[in-house]
């Protein structure tokens, strides 16, 4: 079964094809081909027969470059954002460790003595530690984004959590009244003085982290004459803040 097999490197299949380029390099990759008629074996103590035409006659098996390759287990030296806190195991694809795991140093391979290392610390400092390992991106989410508050231009309003809590259903986000701070002082309206103008509020992240939002306010209606005209990219506009 060995000598019916054979390995071909993919460079020097692809110079045997005619392709040629002054950068083509061997590499790891390589076709697996079993020949379609393998030879006899030799009988003992007399020469070897030469190949004849058709024992050059090769089928292909596999083509090692769309293999799949394994995932491999790595240990966290650090919290890395959308994988784990340090100590933890993950498991992940081999390009993608070697390249942003393993050479920045933010994880090393999963042997008995870097488990004891890394373990994870219940008293690592507060700073350090993280309610989930998406919790960090969530905040970057919500930072950078501009969240319109609708409210109409022809009934009275005060802003309240719910408002809030609305507009970030909207925008693909959910949040409780609970985890949702707004201003002290209330804002009223309507009021076309705030029209496009900013207000921070606060969004607490599984009670633990938190993410200032940048509220902007828009008045609607539904009377056609009342209705302000529509700013495409309004976030790409200048806007004052309604409180200094």
């Amino acid at each position: 079964m060995l000598r019916s097999l054979l390995c071909i490197p993919r460079a020097y299949t692809a110079n045997i094809l005619g392709v040629n380029s002054p950068n083509l390099q061997q590499s790891r990759n390589t076709f697996i081909l079993k020949r379609r008629w393998p030879p006899g074996l030799h009988k003992k103590n007399e020469p070897p027969r030469a190949l004849r035409p058709r024992n050059y006659v090769y089928d292909f098996v596999e083509d090692t470059e769309v293999r799949k390759k394994k995932d491999i287990e790595v240990v966290l030296t650090t919290f890395v954002e959308g994988l784990g806190h340090k100590g933890d195991v993950v498991s992940v694809k081999s390009r993608y460790a070697h390249n942003m795991l393993l050479l920045p140093g933010l994880a090393v391979y999963k042997t008995e003595k870097n488990l004891e290392k890394y373990k994870r610390d219940s008293d690592q400092p507060e700073a350090e530690k993280h309610s989930s390992p998406f919790a960090q991106r969530t905040i970057n989410m919500i930072e950078g984004k501009i969240l319109p508050i609708v409210m109409n231009k022809d009934e009275p309003w005060v802003i309240e959590k719910w408002h809030i809590r609305a507009s970030l259903r909207k925008a693909g986000y959910y949040a409780t009244d609970e985890s949702i701070t707004i201003p002290e002082t209330p804002i009223k309206g309507p009021d076309l003085s705030l029209e496009n103008k900013e207000f921070n509020v606060t969004i607490k992240i599984n009670g633990m982290e938190t993410a200032t939002l940048r509220c902007r306010i828009h008045h609607w209606s539904t009377d056609p004459v009342g209705k302000l005209p529509y700013l495409p990219e309004y976030w790409k506009l200048p806007s004052d803040p309604i409180f200094s």
